[in-house]
């Protein structure tokens, strides 16, 4: 491709910094000083000053300031005190509070419904790797809240970000150096309903298991190892799967444990920091670091069904499955900053994150169709090891008449999947049966039990760099140009094993318990081998490498108008491929290369009025890209929704026009009402959809033609003095404060004759076959309500809040052909948060209180058509329970 559009608009940003008459024009029509882009402001109103880093930028909120009438774009603001205010324990969960966003599955965030693909997620303006194998997108719930202090989100885009913005960018910033020193500890300890002190299950594994770290103990066996380093395979018939075999199954990692009672939930953080002045000077060295450790556990009692007809009347796969989560997270974050001269800031971050799910699950039930009316017994054990280290460099430098802007940054993540075991016994309710009413694994490959195990690693990486030189004319105009490189690297590898035994197994032997069925002896003794079902693509490797440059202006036209508006060329470069494991190369086709390169615009006009008001308008050109595992044709198991994934390597990119009109009124300070109106068109948007697989639900993507959204939202911010309500102090330094949003969301899916949708394996096929035209995006609610009602002390910690949550149901998948779409149905969540400061023993203490899900409601996924009701999964979630303290020293 030419590099002829970054010569171009390096030419346009010569002549924007030496065009005297228009910026003696804009200075003629200078008003009040007034504009700024969000990048420049992160904090909400009338916070403290709290340094924010956006791509070009690092600055600090100013006391009183409201940010969000005062940027250029179209932002939403969570601060330190927004955030504390809701009580949750992720970020995830609290940007769910926002206008306009949802939280689906395991910490995904969903901007206006759409996709986590369309959300970009940012820490202090770079990029983050994810230990995901299914998403390139950061599931945000990695992070705890004590360890960011302010979350901006930007709905409307601009040239500063990268061209993959479809429905936000979400920015967390983490903790910079502090005014004054300070020492916090907490604890805290939580339980739900469904879990706590009730039935569970769980395995041995290691002594050390409840600190999210293996410490060897599922370190890959010898004879697997040895397999894997020979580049063998097993359908050559030279390797001794039965010595492979009989090192899969030990007592203390395939033997399932009842738990009576599950323990409750316990954490602790501590956070300090430090600045000292430099010399004589004003310069200033900050240091601030923060620890946290978690061990949390979850119960579900899930209905697992699939479709035995096109009309849903029977069921087929008819299952109770009970599956216990161990979960541990410990995270740390080291910041090191220093401030010299006016406005200038060199800061280091260092952050790590481990997390870590140890899963265990027992299940029982019928199948009608597939399996001749049969009983099933199943049970299965993972272990799933989550990474994320990172480090960012960032340094500010106000050099008249030109400020610099400049990053860098290194992540990695790293995702170790081992011993996923899964065995199943069979039940046969034919009086022929030879084996009676006994559960029996006959190790035939699911004709009567079966026994499984997969080993996956995923590695991923993502090198970033980022300059920005600002130049401000007047008051009223500036001009920006930027340039930004990000590396993407991801290896992924899973390798999955059938246990496989002759047909003169005897069924005597096929009831022995698992650890015992799959020993050495019984291995050996009856020639008991493997299969290695994921032989075809067993490992992958991707990059994508993206070089861009973007213009962007800011000018004041006349007394009342702002205009930000600009421009992004972007190239990028996108490939997956197998990765060669074996002595003997084959090539299934399952690999892909994406090379395009854009010009992407966006503008935002912003009208001033009197009393507060002001109206924006804006219109962008975007673009979305398939994320690695999307394209990779290899299976995964997603321990959340319970179900499998495959990648279509035959993805292509997705183009988006946005536009957007808004109201906004600030009425008093920290006090605002405003209302939206927006619309998308996406070209070949990217898609799931379900198919079976012996039974299984398997998911896979494709590129729909074709599809719309438009929507609206509104949102209140207002405080109510209670001093008129009676003559007490205690009302008398007391205010209620009501928090409101609400957003309609409506997409449509267009397919018309003709369409076609290419998925890998097989001839392009009729659109029709996967989509049907009218219907919605995935994962997009029509509507998405957040309420806080709260009481609180102005001048001390004390706070009283309601939260009421609202999403309407939403696609997760598309149905296999002839099948109805998959919804789930998130419906109310009300909660309660409680925060008390107090003096202890001359320390100041926080104490918190949290209620969750109180009106009880449940999870369900379902598929529905005359009143036939299939659930997919649907489970109690339980009402949930936190107390902690925290203790400032």
């Amino acid at each position: 491709m030419s590099k002829s559009p970054i010569l171009e608009l390096l030419l346009l940003a010569t002549a924007v910094s030496s065009a005297p008459v228009l910026a003696q024009s804009a200075q003629d029509s200078a008003g009040p000083a007034n504009d700024a882009s969000a990048g420049e402001m992160a904090e909400g109103e009338a916070q403290d000053g709290i340094d924010v880093d956006m791509p070009g930028v690092t600055v600090s909120a100013i006391r009183d300031r409201n940010v969000q009438k005062a940027t250029t774009e179209v932002v939403s603001v969570l601060s330190t005190d927004d955030i504390a205010r809701t009580g949750e324990g992720d970020i995830a969960g609290a940007l769910g509070r926002v206008t306009g966003l949802s939280v689906v599955g395991d910490g995904f965030v969903f901007v206006r419904g759409l996709g986590d693909r369309y959300s970009l997620a940012l820490l202090n303006g770079s990029p983050l790797p994810s230990p995901e194998p299914l998403r390139r997108a950061v599931p945000l719930d990695l992070f705890p809240t004590n360890i960011v202090a302010s979350s901006l989100v930007q709905k409307t885009y601009s040239p500063s970000f990268t061209g993959e913005f479809g429905g936000g960018v979400i920015n967390l910033t983490t903790l910079s150096a502090p005014k004054t020193p300070f020492f916090s500890a907490s604890v805290g300890m939580s339980g739900d309903s469904e879990t706590t002190r009730n039935l569970g299950y769980d395995y041995y594994g290691g002594k050390y298991d409840w600190t999210g770290f293996d410490r060897g103990n599922r370190d890959t066996p010898p004879a697997l190892a040895a397999f894997f380093a020979s580049g063998q395979r097993m359908s050559s018939g030279a390797v001794d799967t039965g010595a492979i075999a009989s090192e899969f199954a030990r007592t203390d990692n395939v033997l399932v444990q009842r738990l009576d009672a599950v323990p409750f939930n316990g954490s602790a953080n501590i956070s300090a920091g430090n600045a000292w002045l430099v010399g004589d000077s004003d310069a200033r060295l900050g240091l601030i670091g923060t620890a946290g450790f978690s061990n949390g556990w979850r119960t579900r009692d899930i209905l697992e069904q699939t479709p035995g007809s096109f009309d849903l009347s029977v069921i087929d796969k008819d299952y109770q499955r009970v599956s216990t989560d161990n979960h541990v997270v410990a995270n740390a974050v080291l910041g090191l900053s220093y401030e010299f001269g006016v406005d200038s800031q060199l800061r280091w971050t260092n952050y790590y994150i481990h997390d870590t799910l140890k899963q265990t699950s027992l299940a029982a039930g019928h199948e009608n169709n597939q399996r001749l009316g049969a009983d099933f017994l199943e049970q299965t054990t993972a272990w799933y090891e989550r990474e994320l280290l990172g480090t960012q460099v960032s340094v500010s430098l106000p050099l008249e008449p030109v400020t610099i802007g400049a990053r860098a940054s290194y992540a990695q993540s790293e995702r170790d999947a081992p011993y996923e075991l899964a065995i199943g016994y069979q039940r046969s309710n034919q009086e022929a049966s030879p084996y009676g009413a006994y559960f029996v694994n006959r190790l035939d490959n699911g004709q009567a039990g079966f026994a499984s195990a997969a080993f996956s690693r995923l590695e991923e990486n993502v090198a970033s760099a980022g300059l920005d030189l600002t130049r401000e004319f007047t008051s009223r105009f500036k001009a920006t140009v930027g340039f930004d490189y990000a590396r993407t690297q991801r290896d992924s590898e899973r390798r999955e094993f059938q246990i496989i035994a002759p047909s003169t197994f005897p069924s005597a032997v096929g009831m022995l318990r698992p650890d015992f069925l799959l020993g050495p002896a019984v291995i050996e003794q009856f020639g008991i081998g493997l299969v290695e079902t994921t032989e075809s693509d067993p490992a992958f490797t991707a990059e994508l490498r993206t070089e861009a440059a973007y213009l962007q202006t800011q000018a004041g036209l006349g007394d009342s108008f702002d205009l930000s508006i600009g421009a992004r060329y972007e190239r990028a470069e996108q490939w997956v491929q197998p990765l060669q494991v074996f002595d003997t190369l084959t090539n299934s086709g399952a690999a892909t290369r994406l090379e395009n390169d854009y010009i992407l615009p966006g503008a935002t006009l912003t009208w001033r009025l009197p009393e507060g008001m002001q109206l924006r308008f804006n219109a962008s050109k975007t673009i979305s890209r398939p994320q690695f595992r999307e394209l990779m044709f290899q299976s995964y198991f997603d321990p959340e929704s319970n179900r499998r994934y495959r990648g279509n390597p035959l993805l292509v990119d997705g183009e988006f026009f946005n536009a957007e009109s808004r109201f906004e009124w600030y009425f008093a300070p920290e006090e605002r009402i405003s209302a939206a109106a927006f619309y998308k068109k996406i070209d070949r948007p990217i898609e799931a959809f379900t198919g079976f697989d012996d039974n299984t639900p398997v998911t896979s993507f494709a590129n729909a033609p074709v599809a719309t959204l438009h929507g609206a939202e509104v949102e209140l911010q207002k405080y109510f003095a209670l001093d008129t309500w009676s003559d007490s102090a205690f009302w008398a330094s007391r205010r209620a404060v009501v928090i409101g949003n609400y957003t309609f969301t409506d997409s449509k899916i267009g397919v018309d004759p003709g369409d076609t949708v290419a998925v890998f394996g097989t001839t392009l096929q009729p659109a029709s076959n996967f989509f049907r035209d009218g219907s919605q995006l995935t994962g997009q609610s029509d509507h998405l309500v957040n309420l806080q009602l709260g009481l609180e002390q102005t001048g001390n910690l004390s706070q009283q809040t309601i939260l009421l949550s609202y999403a309407s149901d939403r696609v997760t998948s598309r149905g296999a052909a002839g099948l109805p779409d998959i919804y789930e149905s998130p419906g109310l969540r009300v909660d309660v948060v409680l925060r008390q400061g107090l003096t202890m023993f001359q320390q100041e203490v926080e104490a918190k209180f949290e209620a969750r899900n109180l009106l009880g409601r449940s999870y369900k996924e379902f598929q529905e058509r005359g009143g036939n009701v299939v659930y997919y999964n649907k489970y109690d979630v339980g009402t949930s329970f936190v107390a902690s303290v925290t203790v400032n020293f």
